[in-house]
């Protein structure tokens, strides 16, 4: 015993959120069994089952967040395992926040695969998860500051989701050779709505993170990592300005959507771990 906490517990709590996340990925490797299934029969429909497994998933990423957020005694954004989990969960929250709203429960196949890709690299990567280590509490501003950039990237992460089904459903009515899985996408309209208020809500909360970063201080040490993440502003801003002016259309900015997390998904590396101040 260390520090006054059990070894037993530790063991029992590291059991505990490994089977929440295995859980969870087993969730998100149904919902993209069920989008490759329907992609070969090219019947894609709204799923109720594809929902609920979708949200299965989120609620075991959240067990295991929380898990090890007690563990810590912090935001569990210490290495990018944790780093990957939570932008795996950002964007499903996006998902169960944004598809409701705009009948776009078809987005839950697209976003399982992708979960399902980030949260299996997280787990298949060698030694890329550490054992959680309680330290002296972190700068505030620094928990703030990854937290919100990683919320930030979850959100771009499911504007370029939405950007590629728009494009999809663009290249159906240019062509006029509707197949029949043109018919269970959400209307062009509701998704170009979408991926527009899931770039201005990556956007504001990039802002914030941004600031906080700004507010610990020190981030003269860390110019390279702060001009990078300044440039993946100005792209989202260039975006938001753009539509708010009217000179782009929805398809520019859908194909923006989707370059731009490609770069966004890049500065993972630039995140600075509230575990490691030094990083």
């Amino acid at each position: 015993m260390a520090g006054g906490i059990c070894p037993v517990g530790v063991a029992v709590k590291r059991i505990m959120e490994r089977l929440a996340l295995a859980g969870s990925t087993l969730c998100f490797l149904a919902g993209s069994a069920f989008a490759v299934y329907s992609m070969g029969a090219r019947t894609f429909r709204p799923s109720r089952a594809s929902f609920w497994v979708v949200l299965a998933g989120f609620l075991l990423q959240t067990f295991f967040l929380s898990v090890r957020g007690e563990a810590l005694g912090r935001c569990p954004l210490t290495n990018r395992f944790e780093v990957l989990v939570f932008l795996a969960w950002a964007m499903v929250l996006f998902y169960l926040l944004i598809g409701t709203a705009y009948r776009l429960s078809l987005l839950g196949l697209f976003t399982a695969p992708m979960a399902l890709g980030i949260q299996g690299l997280a787990l298949l990567v060698p030694g890329l998860d550490r054992l959680p280590q309680r330290v002296p509490a972190p700068n505030p501003w620094m928990e703030m500051h990854a937290a919100l950039s990683v919320l930030a990237y979850g959100a771009f992460a499911l504007a370029g989701v939405a950007g590629g089904m728009y494009l999809a459903q663009e290249r159906q009515l240019k062509t006029h050779h509707l197949r029949s899985f043109f018919f269970g996408l959400p209307p062009i309209q509701d998704l170009a709505v979408a991926n527009r208020r899931l770039v201005a809500v990556g956007f504001g909360l990039l802002t914030l993170g941004l600031l906080a970063g700004f507010a610990m201080g020190g981030w003269t040490a860390h110019w390279v990592k702060v001009a990078w993440s300044a440039l993946v502003w100005l792209l989202y801003g260039g975006i938001l300005v753009a539509v708010g002016g009217h000179r782009w259309g929805g398809r520019r900015v859908a194909w923006l959507s989707l370059w731009a997390i490609v770069a966004v998904l890049g500065t993972l590396w630039s995140l600075r771990f509230i575990s490691n101040p030094a990083a």
